[in-house]
């Protein structure tokens, strides 16, 4: 006859602690995860309006950039970088508004330049920048990081034009 193990020693084995472990682990992170269907970034319909409003700011500024450099050729060279900037945003923000490009088929024109084409170019960046920023506010997630970093870039682009 062979001999017979030794009783366990009270307690938990190694393995019914390890599965323990395991078990309470998949319970936190099921714990920790949202729910929610529409999850904490979900878009209202006033959140894309508002998105789409901005599409069409940023249009205005890609028109603007156009018609100060049709209004002053040199200017149209010195500031061909940030036109080249504010259509890469103007880009950024159509890809993150898709219902707004259907109704961004409409021409932007904006107001006469007049004599100082610089002035008047960033006058219209300077507002552009403002109304991303406000809009940024009513955003969330992506959409309001986006919108405060072409606030930021536009901004920046004022104190080029200074």
């Amino acid at each position: 006859m062979s001999p017979t193990p030794p009783p366990a020693p009270p307690g938990f084995s190694r393995r019914t602690l390890l599965a323990a472990s395991a078990a309470g682990l998949a319970l936190f992170v099921a714990g920790c995860t949202s729910s929610s269907a529409a999850g904490p970034n979900a878009v209202t319909s006033k959140q894309e309006n508002d998105l789409a409003a901005q599409v069409a700011v940023q249009r205005a500024v890609v028109a603007a950039y156009a018609a100060a450099g049709a209004a002053d050729p040199a200017l149209k060279t010195a500031v061909a970088d940030l036109a080249t900037q504010a259509e890469e945003q103007l880009a950024a923000l159509r890809a993150a508004a898709p219902g707004a490009r259907s109704s961004a088929a409409a021409s932007t024109s904006p107001a006469a330049v007049g004599a100082n084409a610089r002035a008047w170019l960033r006058a219209q960046v300077k507002a552009a920048a403002a109304s991303h920023a406000t809009a940024c506010l009513g955003q969330s997630g992506a959409r309001a990081a986006l919108l405060g970093s072409i606030a930021a870039g536009l901004r920046g682009q004022d104190v080029r034009l200074a």
